[in-house]
């Protein structure tokens, strides 16, 4: 028997909201969590709705550390991180997508084996070097390492290879140099990818635990997931309503980033042509 387009449109709504609740119940419960007191944290059945809002568990996870510094080194690190890349896989992805040079192909499948190598393989290299550098519990060490991105270079690169050609000969023919066509209309015609990248390389670095644990070893040098997990217990437990009041400090820049940079998303899906 052939599914009716009502049916279909029945089914498909029922699946996007049993998608939304598997990835929404999580979020929801942090928040719950994060308004209760230590003691409805622990009993079972667990309650969604507190009996008392209790707000001043932000001000305690706050105040559990320097997280003022915890914040603005993340600030930085996460920025760094994407200044420098911007400054690297703009121009390498060009050279990929509008060159053609002896050993492209090559060097191309080089820089995308690199996205099969984990940091956490290649961590002891890189520390080794940092301390020879006298850079640990710096945040250098937090940036330097992530100063290129193979899957920024690959998604620029696809994004630039979708420019007519005809274009871009229209702007040499009207003198411009190369550093024109990269500024003027390579870069504005692939915004969308590079919001899109800049949102993935944020989330990324913002949430990362590993490597500013390994390369600092200072409250001065490390960030917002170190603080977080440096909460301590409450009453013989974990103060699961402190912890998940700093993760929630931890997610809402993410949020507010994902939600200004949503639109730009979207296009980078949608190839709209030369406007």
């Amino acid at each position: 028997m052939p599914i009716t387009k009502p049916v279909y449109r029945t089914l498909n709504v029922l699946g996007l909201i049993i998608l939304i609740a598997i990835f929404a119940l999580p979020f929801v419960w942090m928040v719950s969590t994060s308004l209760k007191s230590f003691s409805e944290t622990v009993i079972f059945p667990p309650k969604w709705i507190p009996k008392e809002i209790r707000w001043d568990n932000f001000a305690l996870a706050w105040n559990s550390g320097p997280f003022l510094k915890y914040f603005l080194n993340s600030v930085l690190v996460s920025v760094g991180i994407l200044i420098m890349q911007f400054a690297t896989i703009i121009f390498a992805a060009y050279a990929f997508a509008r060159y053609r040079f002896k050993g492209d192909r090559i060097l191309f499948g080089v820089t995308m084996i690199t996205l099969m190598i984990p940091s956490q393989l290649i961590f002891l290299p890189v520390y080794l070097l940092m301390s020879k550098w006298g850079l640990l519990n710096s945040l250098l060490a937090l940036i330097l390492p992530f100063s290129s991105s193979a899957f920024g270079i690959f998604l620029l690169r696809q994004s630039f290879k979708q420019v007519q050609d005809e274009l871009l000969e229209a702007a040499r023919l009207d003198d411009a140099s190369e550093w024109k066509i990269i500024y003027k209309i390579m870069l504005p015609m692939a915004r969308p990818t590079l919001v899109t990248f800049a949102l993935f390389s944020f989330i990324a670095h913002w949430n990362d635990y590993f490597w500013p644990l390994v390369m600092t070893t200072t409250e001065a040098a490390r960030t917002l997931p170190i603080g977080i997990a440096k909460i301590r217990e409450v009453d013989g437990g974990t103060a699961w309503h402190i912890l998940m009041a700093g993760n929630l400090i931890l997610v809402i820049p993410i949020l507010i980033v994902f939600f200004i940079a949503q639109r730009q998303i979207i296009k980078a899906f949608v190839y709209t042509g030369v406007k």
